[in-house]
């Protein structure tokens, strides 16, 4: 039969087409919403992992969801008990060490590891501390937050709102940018889930910097006193949160920089849309954050915060799942209505998800929909299927027929 979406010949037994993706079961619950990536997991989905790093969503994600939530854990109970300095630096460098782990686990700097970690962590945790150091002088980024005497929050100020709500995070965001545009110029790391990884890591090395130049005094106290709940709402906040959204909203403009296809799109209107998205998410965190740390005492300003961070990094999440899918869509269906071989798409001769076999020059598996493109950049996949007990005595004797001759 052919696919009604790209024309393409597929198997009657087929439940996805390889070419485009679509769904061929007849009346399929929500077939056009599965998430291409993540076949188990509708588009509109909170799943970060599978949004955040997009190469391991058919593999093992569950290793990465673990090493998060024991971090988390971690930062909190040290957050609870007072231990700030512990605290802060596991909420620091949290996710920038999975997110690296995860670099290396998909080879995504071929071969190149130390102009990829220093263009997009190094090099951008370097502008951050020093932006940062230089942005503390002008007006802390928020008053209230670090208070834990219980004291009252200041009133805020239009120019303090100026300062810390809109324009330190725009100008974060165009630093954020500078290492992973770089890095997507370059033929190696053009596709756009690169891009995507690329902006994240800039976004979590930004945060992770700037957490360590904004709460330094925290970092020199042994034992910070306080309600726990306030100490582990900080932790949440600054440790967690906040890089998450800088690193999605970077991520998606990186990857509007980076395009559909071979090669990147550059300097397009989509990218500059996409920047100013992020800009804006930014703002939005950063000024709602600064204005809630003026309502009511610490403890509930922290967790109103918390609360509206939550909503952006949501929202951010939904918005970083759409432009995958678009675009492993329409680069699939572009390169079907061409009859051009998916990049890469005859050198799997298994499924990274489910292991059935993929058809010749599939861009997704006919099985569960999985893209071929989401997977690691060094194959981990056989190429041939294991041989059974059959195969293995056939070729014994084969073998001891030709030695008798």
């Amino acid at each position: 039969m052919d696919c009604p979406r790209c024309q393409s010949a597929v198997p009657d037994v087929a439940h996805f087409c390889h070419r485009c993706g679509q769904d061929l079961v007849p009346g399929a619950e929500k077939a056009n919403r599965r998430f291409a990536l993540a076949p188990n997991e509708p588009v509109a989905s909170f799943a970060l992992i599978s949004s955040i790093m997009p190469r391991e969503a058919g593999r093992h994600p569950q290793t990465y969801r673990t090493a998060l939530t024991i971090t988390l854990v971690a930062a909190l109970l040290a957050a609870v008990l007072g231990w700030m300095p512990i605290a802060v630096l596991i909420a620091a460098f949290a996710i920038p060490v999975v997110y690296i782990t995860y670099l290396y686990d998909v080879n995504l700097w071929e071969d190149a590891p130390v102009m990829v970690t220093g263009l997009a962590f190094l090099l951008t945790g370097l502008l951050a501390a020093l932006f940062s150091w230089l942005s503390v002088g002008w007006m802390p980024f928020n008053p209230a937050i670090g208070g834990t005497d219980g004291t009252p929050a200041a009133t805020p100020s239009l120019l303090g709102f100026l300062i810390a709500g809109v324009a330190v995070p725009v100008i974060g965001e165009l630093i954020r940018q500078i290492g992973p545009l770089v890095l997507a110029s370059r033929p190696a790391f053009d596709d756009l889930m690169d891009g995507l990884t690329f902006g994240v890591v800039s976004g979590v090395a930004y945060a992770s910097f700037d957490t360590l130049v904004r709460h330094w005094d925290l970092l020199t106290t042994v034992v910070v006193g306080g309600q726990p709940a306030q100490l582990a709402s900080l932790v949440f906040l600054e440790g967690f949160i906040k890089p998450l959204v800088m690193g999605t909203a970077t991520g998606l403009a990186v990857a509007e920089f980076s395009g559909l296809g071979k090669g990147y799109d550059g300097f397009s209107g989509r990218y500059f849309g996409a920047l100013v998205t992020a800009m804006a998410a930014n703002v939005l965190f950063s000024g709602g954050v600064y204005l809630l740390g003026f309502v009511g005492t610490p403890s509930l300003s922290l967790v109103l915060q918390v609360v509206w961070g939550l909503v952006i990094l949501g929202l951010l999440i939904l918005r970083v799942r759409t432009v995958l899918q678009t675009a492993l869509l329409e680069g699939a269906l572009e390169s079907a209505s061409r009859a051009e071989d998916p990049e890469q798409g005859d050198e799997m001769g298994f499924c990274a998800r489910c292991e059935m076999p993929l058809l010749p020059n599939s861009a997704f598996c006919s099985a569960c929909g999985q893209s071929v493109r989401g997977r690691a950049k060094v194959a981990v996949t056989l190429e041939s299927p294991p041989p059974t007990v059959a195969t293995q005595a056939a070729a014994e004797t084969e073998a001891s027929q030709e030695g008798e001759k």
